[in-house]
């Protein structure tokens, strides 16, 4: 497996599993599917995008941005999508662990997680062995498509820790 910077080429197989991963309606905030040219803007507007690759097969992928801007601007947010085909094979551990090692080169020093749904159990366990903590647990916090609500948890990652 290769992780590496995405590429113009790579962006409409980025679009699939970016898309089926939105379709799903468990994990990410978003529910906007994206067109081919809505996804061109949105990865190059990122800090930073890498993808996970196999033989010569996209299977994963990764966003890098500030979670929000001026004075907190130096902690970061993240989101990564793994094609399902690819699940349980460690692509998403490897893109986890390529965006901490890219946070310092970014200018960022904290990577925080706002929204992580209770229910996505192996990545907040994968996220515990690499370092991160838990803020704190939103209540209800994630509207699903069924109309309930599931409760989200807020997780940090400090570059050096303090």
């Amino acid at each position: 497996m290769l992780i590496r910077p995405y590429r113009k080429e790579d962006v409409s197989r980025m679009r699939s599993i970016w898309n089926a991963v939105v379709e799903k309606a468990d994990s990410f905030p978003q529910d906007e599917i994206f067109s081919e040219e809505a996804s061109v803007s949105f990865f190059a507007g990122q800090s930073y995008c890498a993808v996970a690759q196999v033989d010569d097969l996209v299977c994963g992928l990764y966003i890098l941005h500030p979670n929000n801007v001026g004075h907190v601007s130096h902690i970061a947010n993240a989101s990564y999508a793994v094609d399902e085909a690819y699940r349980g094979r460690g692509v998403g551990k490897a893109l986890v662990e390529d965006s901490l090692l890219q946070l310092a080169s970014h200018h960022f020093s904290i990577l925080q997680f706002n929204a992580v749904v209770v229910s996505n159990t192996r990545a907040i366990r994968l996220y515990e062995q690499l370092g991160f903590t838990h803020l704190g647990t939103i209540k209800g916090g994630y509207a699903k498509v069924d109309g309930s609500f599931e409760d989200i948890l807020s997780m940090v990652y400090y570059v050096n820790r303090r």
